[in-house]
Order: structure tokens, then C-alpha cells, then sequence
């Protein structure tokens, strides 16, 4: 009887033309990958865990659009890189500083009232990322990202603890690249001056693609 009078107030409380905000700690996991030029290896980008703020609109009881807003600074270094021609080791990690990224991302949601309170939902949308105040770290001269667009997918559930709050646990895969460019001219060696140019300018096609992994509590407005 108890889960029965759930779904209908959970059916009652979600309609259209309706506002709701969350807040959720996030965990950000990248699948990173990159090809880095001159001096080869791979890139390495750190997991972050933040504070986050999100916003949905439901246009029907069953469609919605999430904005979700919070950023985070990760740590970002090579593997194996290749240091031998400026006399360093054949296989070297490298120390590329940190980044903050600034990802807002939108999303259409379905979502599907179960009953007894349970509203899972799945949707796609467009994320744009914003890299801003990178360090170099110790070791290069500068490292510096473009901005890009990228896909996101999401599954979720919603679980009502009344008529206004409720629980939430949501799963995002964002699939995001950059150009990554590292100067790294300050370790031209004097006995090769000709080097200079193209340790300045060492790009680094890199795939991101992180897990954001949120948990959190809602509030219907």
C-alpha cells in the first residue's frame, strides 16, 4: 500500500513546465589517450572530485533538459616520452602541471516513472570545455589546450523522499577531445640549436573522454 501511494504522489509531483535543481558531488574520471609529437609516450590526466550544480526543465511529465555547471582541475603529465635527443632518458615521465576545465553540458532526458518513487531516465546532448589557468609544471616552457565541443550521453534515477526532495545517482560519458600544444624550447640543447623549433611547437592530439560519476540531492521547484 505504502509503495503504491509512492508512485502516485511520484506520478502526482512530476508534470510539465516544471523546474528543478540539484546539487551532487561529482567524480571525474578521464579514459584518456593521446599521440604526442617529437618526443612520443602517452598523456596521463588525473581524476577530480567536485562540487556541481545542475539545472532540469521538464517540458512533458517524460521529457526534460539538464544544464549541468562546476568545474574542475586536473593534474596532466606524460608516459614513456622519448628525451634522448636533448640528452634525457629513452623512456621519461613528464611533468605537464595542471588545467581547470569548465564543461558545461547540456542534455535531452526521457525519463520513466516507475512507481514507489523510482524514475530512471537516459539522455544525450552537447558538451562545450573550457580549459583555463594551466600551469606548466617544472619541466616544459608552456602547455596550452584549444577549447572544443564534444558528445554526452547519460543514464540516472531519481528517488522521491517527498513531494519536493528528492535523491539522485547519474552516470555521464563525455566523449572530448583537444589540441594540446606543449612548448617545450626552454630544453633545446646548445649544442643543437636547430632543435629549437620544433620543441616549441609539440602537439598533442588528445582524447579525453571522461566518466562523471554524480550523486546528489534535488529540489522541485
Amino acid at each position: 500500500m505504502g509503495c503504491l501511494l509512492a508512485g502516485s504522489i511520484s506520478v502526482f509531483s512530476q508534470k510539465s513546465n516544471e523546474w528543478r535543481i540539484r546539487a551532487r558531488g561529482l567524480g571525474i574520471v578521464p579514459q584518456e589517450s593521446a599521440g604526442i609529437g617529437v618526443v612520443g609516450g602517452d598523456i596521463s590526466i588525473g581524476a577530480a572530485y567536485i562540487p556541481e550544480l545542475d539545472f532540469t526543465y521538464f517540458f512533458t511529465k517524460n521529457i526534460a533538459a539538464e544544464l549541468i555547471l562546476g568545474t574542475s582541475r586536473h593534474t596532466v603529465g606524460t608516459k614513456g616520452s622519448d628525451l634522448s635527443a636533448i640528452g634525457g632518458p629513452s623512456s621519461a615521465d613528464i611533468d605537464l602541471g595542471k588545467v581547470w576545465l569548465l564543461p558545461p553540458t547540456l542534455t535531452l532526458q526521457y525519463h520513466l516513472p516507475l512507481g514507489c518513487g523510482f524514475k530512471p531516465y537516459a539522455g544525450a546532448g552537447v558538451n562545450y570545455t573550457i580549459f583555463y589557468n594551466a600551469s606548466s609544471g617544472p619541466v616544459v616552457k608552456n602547455v596550452s589546450y584549444q577549447n572544443k565541443f564534444g558528445f554526452a550521453t547519460q543514464l540516472g534515477i531519481d528517488y522521491d523522499i517527498s513531494k519536493k526532495l528528492y535523491l539522485n545517482i547519474d552516470v555521464k560519458k563525455i566523449f572530448l577531445k583537444t589540441d594540446a600544444t606543449v612548448d617545450a624550447s626552454n630544453l633545446t640543447p646548445s649544442a643543437h640549436p636547430e632543435l629549437n623549433s620544433v620543441l616549441g611547437n609539440i602537439g598533442a592530439p588528445t582524447k579525453i573522454n571522461p566518466w562523471v560519476f554524480g550523486i546528489g540531492i534535488g529540489y522541485k521547484l
